[in-house]
């Protein structure tokens, strides 16, 4: 009661605050930001304009879609997400600067260009006329459909195509402005016939830092940085040096998985007490189930999907047959051959009804129960009468297919599907329709045609892992704790020798990005984890951590051993791709330095100065090649100096020329001043697309506050 006694004393105080607070929110959001955080539903700014988490979050999930059709991983593509997002804001800024407008009529005019439809048949006519009136109406129906899924869904899509459309006219308009003048065609067929006769020495940099070693210290990469900011400009980014620990089972783990196999193959397995084993059931898909570490899968494989060891055997091998045991990478095998077939190339289309909390169920509020009485129900409709099934597709909880016309496309055995889907696509013919439970829900199977394959096996297959036990985590565990332990408190350098003189498997990634997803070098599902530990305000340069890999038992120890601002590069964390070019111009300069000092007046004394020889030979501006190398500044050069005059040491790509013109002759090409403007024309256009894109980025105001509201609960 005393602290509420003071407070309404203060009254005055508290609104004083408040209005502070409101003012400053009106002058200026971000000091509102600096005060109270910024707001986690926003994460960036392109030129002012927001990045919502929400539409960021549907750019990931349209990437990871398309990542998984493609049998691609879906991890680790939140970076090409927040990019895609940036261009597009980038490129509907610079549309509607234009003039241009997105309307609905524009937008339907331009659907059938778009890849997504453009690359279908299905939305062609016989005759190739695009099915604007039927695609529309499908499309512009799911608002009032009642499926609030795949509406939303379809919003999502249509934003991405809007992007593309935007991107396509402005490219095209901008492009149709590009232009080449007689001059410059004229110049480029000068530059393309004009030759020089040289005579030169060349030093060449590797020879001379073999003997005059050149030390390339971090104010030398820095200053190279410097120089050239637009390529060097990076996120915010971590120098993370990894020892890592994997628990690799001993020959004691090996045993043991050889024996466990080896009893479930001849002896039996405990619960028949020893009646039942591999050779003798007769139920092989439930014993696999039962007793292997890996589940039975009724797919026919070809016979080069099959383990090398029985991949030569079962051509011949009678049904029943028993391969094994046999060692296949960490795995204990033994193989009995079920079944022999052709393998069907199958044509289907599916309607997905899913339930609530199924992976496919966001939005859904039906129950399981619910889901199948309605599956069956359309099953028997389309069962009973196949040229139905389209009118059910606006009920399918998998929107891309359904966008088909339910069309999965051609399958075969080693399509990425669920085992249940295809099981029903090989066991059925061409006109079936069924109705097949998955973990997404129930499908309605259609299959529309089927082409007879290779020839396929199905094999069940008993597995034991050979995994690590316990005692062999102990030791792995005990290493890892030991090592970070031993570097506690040590440079990044004694974290390196250690784990070099302990035989560790060591690895440094300099330059990590907060979403990059993985680590250079490891690999594992605890890569996200330790780029989130790097990035973490609290950490500091020399911290160090460790890390278990849930699953496997593998030890992981960090240690961070630089943070990066966003800005100019860190110049350590790009050595290995600059230090060869800084230390080529550090050479260049003391080539250049001797060569003056020496005062040579001839390309004879040149040549005597570094142990070399004078050579002779031509050069073209256009095509400025020079023994086997590319040096443009020597072509320069050669057309810049005088006739019978030595020029000054030019820096080149391989090394210091010094050169002397003999003459200049002009070699006639074939190529009027029409074709070759046409050429640079469509060279230009060809380009712009992608200089465009970045001329706008290097110029746009571009806030991320990913980092700092990522982890942040969305309001």
């Amino acid at each position: 009661m005393a602290i509420l006694g003071e407070i309404r004393k203060r009254s005055w105080l508290m609104v004083g605050v408040i209005a502070l607070a409101l003012l400053a929110f009106l002058v200026n959001p971000d000091t509102f930001d600096q005060v109270f955080g910024k707001n986690p539903n926003i994460l960036g700014k392109v030129n002012g304009e927001e990045i919502t988490r929400d539409e960021y979050n549907d750019q990931l999930f349209i990437l990871q879609q398309q990542a998984q059709q493609q049998g691609q991983p879906t991890a680790g593509l939140e970076e090409q997400a927040w990019q895609m997002m940036v261009q597009s804001k980038l490129i509907k800024q610079q549309f509607e600067k234009m003039g241009l407008k997105m309307t609905d009529d524009f937008f339907w005019s331009q659907l059938q260009y778009d890849p997504m439809f453009a690359q279908n048949p299905q939305y062609f006519d016989e005759k190739g006329n695009f099915k604007l009136q039927e695609v529309r109406k499908f499309y512009e129906g799911l608002e009032g459909s009642g499926n609030v899924q795949e509406y939303n869904q379809w919003l999502k899509t249509k934003r991405s195509i809007e992007y593309r459309m935007m991107a396509r006219q402005l490219f095209a308009n901008v492009s149709s402005g590009i232009t080449v003048s007689k001059k410059e065609a004229e110049e480029m067929m000068r530059q393309r016939d004009q030759v020089a006769d040289i005579d030169y020495v060349k030093v060449d940099y590797a020879a001379f830092l073999a003997k005059n070693p050149v030390k390339v210290t971090t104010e030398d990469l820095a200053a190279y940085i410097k120089q050239r900011p637009h390529t060097f400009k990076g996120q915010a980014s971590r120098n993370i040096g990894l020892v890592y620990f994997p628990a690799t089972p001993s020959a004691q783990d090996d045993a043991k998985a050889q024996a466990e196999l080896n009893k479930l193959f001849t002896q039996g397995t405990d619960a028949s007490g020893g009646k039942e084993n591999f050779q003798n059931t007769t139920n092989d898909s439930m014993f696999v189930t039962l007793n292997s570490d890996l589940p039975f899968n009724p797919m026919y494989f070809k016979k080069e999907q099959l383990p090398q060891t029985i991949a030569d055997k079962v051509a011949a091998a009678p049904l029943g047959q028993v391969f094994g045991p046999y060692k296949e990478q960490n795995f204990y095998v033994v193989s009995k051959l079920l079944d022999k077939k052709t393998s069907d190339s199958t044509l289907s289309r599916h309607i997905l009804i899913a339930y609530k909390d199924s992976p496919a169920g966001q939005g859904v509020t039906r129950s399981k129960d619910q889901a199948k009485k309605l599956a069956d129900s359309i099953g028997a409709v389309v069962k009973a009468n196949p040229a139905k099934f389209t009118e059910f597709l606006n009920l399918s909880n998998d929107p891309g297919s359904a966008a088909q016309g339910g069309s999965l496309g051609w399958t075969t055995p080693e399509t990425p599907f669920v085992p249940e889907f295809l099981a029903y696509l090989n066991s059925n013919p061409k006109g079936a329709t069924g109705v097949v439970e998955t973990q997404f829900g129930y499908h309605i199977i259609n299959i529309q045609d089927k082409k007879a394959g290779a020839m396929g096996y199905k094999v069940a297959n008993l597995v034991k892992a050979i995994k690590p036990s316990e005692a062999t985590e102990n030791v792995i565990d005990k290493n890892a704790r030991r090592f970070i332990q031993q570097t506690q408190g040590k440079s990044f350098n004694d974290f390196a020798n250690i784990a070099k003189k302990g035989n560790y498997q060591f690895s440094n990634p300099k330059n990590v990005k907060r979403f990059d997803g993985q680590l250079q070098g490891l690999g594992t599902d605890k890569d996200e984890a330790i780029i989130a530990w790097a990035f973490d305000k609290k950490r500091e340069k020399g911290d160090s951590e460790f890390f278990v890999v849930e699953g496997t038992g593998d030890r992981i120890v960090a240690y961070l051993n630089g943070k990066q601002d966003e800005g100019l590069v860190d110049p350590e964390s790009v050595r290995d791709q600059l230090e060869p070019v800084v230390k080529n111009q550090l050479a260049a300069k003391k080539i250049a330095e001797k060569i003056t000092a020496a005062k040579a007046t001839s390309l004879d004394a040149v040549a005597n100065l570094f142990g070399t020889q004078k050579q002779s030979g031509q050069v073209n501006l256009l095509s400025p090649a020079l023994g086997m190398a590319m040096e443009p500044k020597v072509a320069g050069a050669a057309f810049g100096v005088q006739k019978g005059k030595m020029s000054n040491p030019v820096e080149g790509m391989t090394g210091v020329y010094v050169l002397v013109k003999k003459s200049e002759t002009v070699n006639k090409q074939p190529g009027d001043v029409k074709q070759i403007s046409e050429a640079i024309a469509a060279q230009n256009a060809q380009m712009f697309g992608q200089q465009l894109m970045k001329s706008l980025q290097d110029n746009a105001d571009i806030k991320d506050y990913r980092i700092e509201v990522w982890n942040k609960t969305a309001q």
